[in-house]
């Protein structure tokens, strides 16, 4: 350390002399005084907010070396880099060593000469490295980015989990694990798995201030971002995309407009991510387009902005990588362009993920992230209260707080929603509770009897998407919460209490009347030609019905309702019934056409993905994986007849769906040959004639549907 050995080193005096800072931030101290008392520490603090100082400051004053487990070679290579310009005798034991630079790290280890060794939980954990650290006087371990520790955190990584062994291995060797982004369960997670149990906990605030969050539906994005830079061309800031693809798309486009701007993904040489990461810090590159993984590691104070071009996965990662603006404390800005498509892509990413218990995970936190991004509600009071904190109030520094929705006085409906929650003993999701409050007629109602409580049916003058405004303004703002654990089931918590008895009243905001609404919306605006294409396709259906009734074609669906089709394209009866103008009554009298009509458009838009339900998706991956009709509906909670309806419309939508793998072969068989006696896949009555009593209806349907 560089210190002269008559001076007694104190933990000021090491982040002054060593660090060149004069105070330390807030929680920095604490933590250091508890790791030098030797205890366990779990430390939660925001993205740059100095965690790192944390267990080098202990590592220095304490005698021997520290030992910091790290994920990412990148971040090791930042971090040593720093620590070696201040005089730090610190390396870094990675697969990026060649065997030379290898066996040199190790001889200085053996020797005694490292403050501090970063290595990677692979490392650590493999080839006897343990063992070998039984003989060398480790005076902490410390876990980097612990949340990888966790199954519910949202870069859980199988070798973070195996090192749980240290705590037995390193008896009264401080242990410190520290993140930025971790829930609740979380973080109750990392203290389980790494044998914790006694650990001092230090959580600082997650709020950042200075960062400024806005939303934009994404329309032209390309326009969008330019319109965004326009003004900032000689400002730092970090472009995320999901894709190497359209990584490289975005960063050629904003070279051709004249911005100084670089692309950084995984699949370009090592040599040239270098250079760009290089050309950022050093400003001779203003605007890196990245995939995720960029900027962990790089302190660079001036980034002043951050951009999502693509919908995040999670709410930490939107956290950790929008923290990348500001570390300098300076008014910065958070953009993200969020589309419907995304949503998409990002539950299709999360399909192909085989483990069903990550995949549900993952599924709860990308619709906490929707919920987000679909927001009536100060961003920063969503933002915050995902982790677990509360704000007094709006944050005024987000695109919500700046042009607010209109208000209303949410009292009663927030008390039915509460309630309702509590009735069905708070251990269904969202979906459940908003079928009960609207009493819908469920197998999953049926099943357990929840037709029968106080609270079935007494939100029937509300939708669907009201009702999903109304309790997701309730999670928001910490009168509901998701348990993740337990399938994303709502439970009240102890701020609702006196909400329920009438002890206080809350205003919500109203849903925008943009994107996806209920029947409130009173008119629809169409922004594509395609929507406009199936407008037209529905007015001359409206037209032949209204003609062959003899009455005026507004009274079969107004210009508002065939609008609202257009653009949201619903597919199955429950969908129908939330555009406005479509009641029970002309549910049944027209409803099968106009849903018929709208498949059939989507069939040769090649668009069926976009309105697929998560009913369906998961009917259809079940039957793609070999699964038979029965197997399916244990699986799915449903009934034969409402999966083989589901998978009929996914037949007509275009999707692939083989029907001799859903229905015994004998079955089948009976089925085929009666249609070629039959000579026509529509004339069910004659086909029931041909075939024998078990052979259900909704096999039959099925196959012709194939057929």
């Amino acid at each position: 350390m560089p210190l002269p050995s008559s001076i007694t080193p104190t933990a000021g005096s090491v982040l002054r002399d060593v660090f060149g800072f004069d105070t330390f931030r807030v929680a920095q101290e604490r933590v250091i005084d508890d790791v030098m008392e030797g205890a366990d520490v779990f430390v939660l603090m925001p993205t740059g907010g100095g965690k790192s100082l944390c267990f080098q400051i202990p590592a220095l004053l304490r005698p021997g070396v520290g030992i910091v487990v790290s994920p990412l070679i990148a971040l090791m290579k930042d971090q040593v880099d720093a620590l070696r310009s201040a005089g730090v005798a610190a390396a870094a034991y990675n697969s990026a060593l060649d065997s030379e630079q290898a066996r040199r790290v190790l001889a200085q280890l053996h020797q005694g000469e490292l403050d501090l060794l970063y290595i990677s939980p692979e490392k650590l954990i493999s080839g006897g490295f343990l063992d070998r650290l039984s003989g060398i006087d480790v005076n902490l371990l410390a876990i980097d980015e612990a949340h990888c520790v966790s199954q519910w955190g949202h870069d859980f990584r199988p070798e973070y989990a195996a090192l749980g062994q240290l705590r037995e291995r390193f008896v009264g060797t401080p242990m410190i694990a520290l993140t930025a982004t971790a829930d609740k369960q979380t973080r109750a997670d990392i203290l389980r798995v790494l044998r914790m149990s006694d650990a001092r906990i230090h959580i600082s605030g997650f709020d950042r201030p200075n960062i400024r969050y806005t939303v934009l539906e994404k329309h032209k994005p390309a326009e969008q971002l330019m319109r965004f830079l326009d003004g900032r061309r000689d400002q730092s800031g970090i472009v995320y995309a999901l894709s190497r693809k359209r990584v490289e798309e975005i960063a050629g486009r904003l070279v051709a407009e004249g911005v100084s701007a670089a692309a950084y993904h995984a699949g370009l040489p090592a040599e040239v991510r270098r250079q760009v990461q290089e050309g950022f810090v050093r400003d001779d590159i203003k605007v890196v387009v990245a995939t995720v993984a960029f900027g962990m590691g790089i302190d660079k104070p001036n980034v002043r902005f951050v951009v999502h071009h693509d919908l995040p996965k999670h709410i930490e990662g939107f956290y950790q990588e929008t923290g990348r603006a500001g570390r300098d404390g300076l008014p910065s800005d958070a953009l993200l362009l969020f589309g419907a498509q995304d949503t998409v892509t990002a539950r299709r990413l999360i399909e192909g993920n085989g483990n069903p218990d990550q995949q549900r995970i993952e599924t709860h936190k990308l619709n906490a992230m929707v919920a987000m991004a679909e927001s009536v509600t100060c961003r920063r009071r969503v933002l915050l209260n995902y982790f677990g904190e509360r704000l007094a109030e709006d944050c005024g520094n987000c695109d919500v707080c700046e042009d607010p929705p209109q208000r209303f006085d949410a009292t009663e409906d927030a008390q039915k929603a509460l309630s309702c929650v509590y009735r069905v003993g708070q251990r269904f999701g969202i979906r459940h509770v908003i079928d009960v409050l609207r009493g819908a007629d469920t197998e999953r109602i049926r099943l357990f009897n929840h037709t029968g409580l106080s609270t079935y049916g007494i939100g029937s003058d509300k939708n669907d998407a009201e009702w999903q405004s109304i309790i997701r303004q309730l999670i928001h703002q910490g009168y509901l919460e998701q348990d993740i654990a337990s399938y994303s089931a709502l439970r009240l918590t102890e701020a609702s209490r006196p909400l329920l008895r009438g002890e206080e009243s809350l205003e919500l905001a109203r849903p925008r009347l943009k994107g996806k609404t209920g029947k409130r919306r009173a008119a629809a605006h169409l922004t594509s030609a395609a929507d406009e294409a199936l407008f037209e396709q529905l007015r001359l259906l409206r037209k032949r019905l209204a003609d062959e009734q003899g009455v005026p074609p507004y009274v079969v669906f107004g210009d508002a309702s065939l609008a609202q089709m257009a653009l949201e394209k619903p597919m199955e009866e429950s969908e129908m019934l939330a555009v406005s103008g479509v009641g029970q009554h002309k549910l049944e009298k027209y409803g099968a056409e106009f849903l018929d009509a709208i498949a059939d458009y989507c069939v040769a838009a090649n668009d069926t993905a976009l309105r697929m339900t998560p009913e369906q998706r998961e009917i259809l991956n079940a039957a793609r994986q070999g699964l038979d009709l029965e197997t399916i509906s244990r699986q799915c909670g449903r009934t034969l007849t409402d999966v083989s309806e589901q998978l009929v419309q996914l037949i007509k939508a275009g999707e692939a769906v083989s029907p001799e793998r859903l229905i015994a072969p004998k079955k089948y068989a009976m089925i085929e040959e009666a249609l070629v006696q039959a000579g026509d896949a529509t004339d069910r009555e004659r086909l029931r004639e041909l075939l024998p009593p078990l052979v259900a209806d909704h096999e039959i349907g099925l196959v012709c549907a194939a057929w």
